[in-house]
């Protein structure tokens, strides 16, 4: 009798986890309390920025091949203007810096949670402030201004990781916890990410030289599109990846199932490609809004009653923005097959009900994310740019730039599995924070903030 009773509880088990898994399948939550959209509003915006997304990829993609070409004649010819062979080999040795050290810095992120948090906290100002030290060098008006911004961002990064030096011990439980255990082929699949972006960025910079052979108004207005295309599109990379891993691992924490994880990027590829494109063009918009609204009010504090007033406006609308759009709802996105804009409101919603939105505010793993990038973008841009200044000081400028946004990306793109497998820990705990399968690091941490506020 209790083995009938066993295997009969093994079968529904079973059955509820096929049904749950499939992507396409109709799964059964909870209502949200604010409806966002209708389900064909929904399918129609999904299906609009799919389109949008490939038609600016194949027509971008042609520009640059017709700018590479020009480009190449026009430096053939009799000019003094555009030199490949000063503008080429330091952009393509910082995307393959870009690489190593972007997958390498996942690797320690992994295996030493705890000191790649410290470092990236405490090495970003340093490698900030010394790119910033190499534009004042080069000297030109562009590179004093981006010189400017990188050393003062230093300093705001330094005085950040002092006020925020108590939270490391807590990020690092985390980022332990909820990356302990990799999804099946992992590795496979940040390399082959890497390797794809590392294709893509050479192709992009390709472009972009080919523009900077001429140099005319039109030409810049050529770049910027490059350049704005490519970072969407490495958006959109990081966060299929994203999608992918969290829901692999939201299946884990929440039913204790090992989904394939190939399995979990077709259905991302052939589903959920454009929820992610509309997440991959909000989500940096509103984050940026978001935290430039808590700078805002820890400026304002309560002194001046207008500022004040004004910050705290800016502050709800930001708050307001989060809801709609923000990077837990890919979670819900990858497992349940719903659009970004449903998603977000749905997560947020579950955050609210579980008393964890103070927990979300303060977590590090976004930060720790961004700083890597930044870490990562400026060695790429000190060894693009420390080139150029040697053998052709007038390229400096650019390349350094050129190289600190693709050494970013990338290192974004390796450690999006590992950012993808916090967002699902903490999802998968707002939906059932009494299961078995979660340990006390949250609702200890949890604990210690309430006797603080208190």
């Amino acid at each position: 009798m209790e083995r009938a009773r066993d295997s009969n509880l093994q079968n529904t088990s079973k059955q509820t986890q096929e049904q749950r898994i499939q992507s396409t399948a109709i799964v059964k939550v909870q209502e949200p309390s604010i409806k966002i959209e209708p389900t064909v509003g929904g399918q129609f915006l999904r299906k609009l920025f799919q389109i949008i997304f490939y038609i600016q990829f194949f027509l971008l993609s042609v520009l640059i091949i017709a700018l590479t070409i020009r480009g190449l004649i026009y430096a053939a010819g009799d000019t003094d203007r555009f030199y490949p062979k000063h503008w080429y080999p330091p952009l393509l040795v910082s995307i393959a810096s870009a690489w190593i050290v972007s997958f390498v810095w996942q690797s320690i992120a992994f295996h030493h949670p705890s000191n790649a948090i410290k470092s990236a906290f405490w090495l970003t100002p340093l490698l900030t402030c010394a790119l910033g030290v190499l534009h004042i060098l080069i000297g030109s008006p562009l590179s004093l201004a981006a010189g400017t911004i990188a050393i003062v961002s230093s300093v705001i990064q330094s005085l950040y990781a002092c006020w925020v030096n108590s939270r490391f011990d807590y990020a690092s439980k985390i980022l332990a916890v909820s990356t302990s255990v990799p999804p099946d082929k992992t590795t496979a699949f940040v390399v082959v990410s890497i390797v794809t972006c590392l294709a893509y960025s050479s192709f992009s910079v390709a472009g972009i030289g080919g523009a900077t052979a001429t140099g005319t108004g039109l030409d810049i207005v050529f770049i910027v599109l490059i350049l704005f295309s490519f970072t969407w599109t490495m958006q959109v990379v990081k966060n299929m990846l994203y999608v992918t891993i969290s829901r692999v691992r939201y299946m884990t924490f929440a039913c204790g199932v090992d989904t394939d994880t190939r399995s979990a990027f077709r259905d991302t590829v052939k589903h959920l490609v454009g929820s992610v494109c509309i997440g991959s063009a909000f989500v940096p918009v509103i984050g940026t809004i978001r935290g430039s609204a808590r700078a805002v009010n820890l400026i304002a504090g309560g002194n001046d009653e207008f500022l004040f007033s004004c910050a705290d406006c800016y502050s709800g609308f930001a708050s307001t923005l989060i809801t709609y759009g923000n990077r837990w709802g890919f979670v819900h996105v990858g497992v349940y097959n719903k659009g970004f804009i449903q998603a977000s409101a749905d997560t947020w919603e579950m955050f609210k009900r579980a008393e964890l939105i103070t927990l979300i505010d303060s977590d590090l793993t976004g930060v720790f994310c961004f700083l890597s990038g930044v870490t990562v973008g400026s060695i790429c841009g000190i060894i693009g740019g420390t080139w150029e200044l040697i053998i052709h000081k007038s390229y400096a400028t650019e390349v350094s730039i050129y190289a600190f946004l693709i050494g970013y990306f990338m290192c974004r793109i390796a450690l999006a599995w590992q950012q993808a497998s916090v967002s699902a820990y903490y999802v998968a705990y707002a939906e059932n924070p009494q299961s078995a399968r979660f340990d006390a690091t949250i609702p200890v941490r949890l604990e210690r903030l309430h006797r603080f506020q208190v």
